[in-house]
């Protein structure tokens, strides 16, 4: 069963494309992490999004896995202010740290044109009512980007995904146990193979389409166990039954023998999660006043896990 499984996992990757930008991801991957493995600085990567399954080879039509990208984009800014650099793989427009505290579509009404002198040039400004927030983002950015501490890497297809995670997780081993992977992401459970694509858009005069998925190998597996064996890793885990979502984590972990699941009950998921490693279950849940304050969960998750990774990587020496 075991080389069954390793086979169909080396199957997909042969029946999926590499992404036109891998070559160059794979060069700043080395870059970032040659960079911050040698100042000592743990690394995460963070995966974001969701993934899409293309139907068609000059992709139309697709199926998708919606996920806005808020945990893995709010979780970043958290892990960047505790010292960490931090490879940010995300979907293509999904949210991003910072540029999340700015809603694309409402951009303009923050803006505001102040005329600057008497031939009616104008200057662009921010309203005020905006300025301390904006403030306070854009020196945190700043300082993030003048110490190089955030690789943004983007993906759209779950083709795309796992060649870029499994060639990130690979450069990542170099770290040991100051890498961290963070996964996030809402990553598809079927595909369609190259080979079985239509080139050409699907045209509806053909008739009703029927389509048939192969399901994706769980790549968890060979990331724990071969392209990233020494890091600490955290995978995550949605269920809409809460009756069945830790004894579901708990398998994960028995399963997979990586470090942490996080746990999410769909409709809870902004006020609540339960972090679970094999020996503990911690509870994560905002109070009403936190929730007037404005205090994001991902701050709290975020303190656990350093905490945790701390102690793992002290076990290790």
């Amino acid at each position: 069963m075991e080389a069954k499984d390793c086979n169909s996992k080396h199957v997909f990757f042969n029946q999926t494309s590499i992404p036109d930008s891998f070559d160059e991801c794979c060069i700043e991957i080395d870059k970032f992490i040659n960079q911050h493995s040698t100042d000592g600085r743990k690394i995460v990567l963070i995966t974001s999004g969701g993934t899409t399954v293309p139907l068609e080879s000059r992709t139309v039509r697709f199926i998708d896995n919606f996920s806005s990208g808020t945990r893995g984009s709010a979780s970043a800014e958290y892990f960047l202010s505790h010292d960490y650099a931090v490879i940010f793989l995300h979907r293509h427009k999904s949210l991003e740290p910072f540029s999340r505290h700015i809603n694309r579509q409402h951009f303009i009404d923050i803006l505001q044109l102040t005329p600057e002198n008497e031939i009616m040039e104008f200057l662009f400004s921010v309203k005020d009512e905006h300025k301390e927030k904006l403030s306070v983002v854009l020196k945190q950015f700043q300082s993030i980007e003048k110490e190089n501490l955030l690789l943004k890497l983007e993906f759209t297809s779950l083709g795309d995904y796992l060649h870029i995670l499994k060639a990130a997780c690979e450069k990542l081993n170099t770290v040991g146990d100051k890498a961290m992977l963070y996964l996030a992401a809402a990553v598809s459970d079927f595909y369609i193979p190259k080979a079985d694509m239509s080139e050409h858009k699907i045209q509806s005069s053909n008739g009703p389409l029927e389509l048939k998925l192969q399901l994706v190998p769980k790549m968890l597996e060979p990331l724990v166990k071969d392209w990233v064996p020494s890091a600490f890793i955290i995978s995550f885990k949605l269920e809409t039954d809460k009756d069945i979502l830790i004894s579901k984590s708990r398998q994960a972990l028995d399963k997979y023998k990586h470090q942490l699941v996080i746990a999410n009950e769909l409709e809870k998921r902004k006020r609540e999660v339960t972090i679970v490693s094999t020996d503990t279950v911690t509870p994560i849940i905002l109070t009403e006043e936190e929730v007037r304050l404005g205090i994001e969960i991902e701050s709290i998750i975020v303190k656990e896990i350093l905490k945790l990774h701390d102690n793992f990587i002290s076990t290790k020496h």
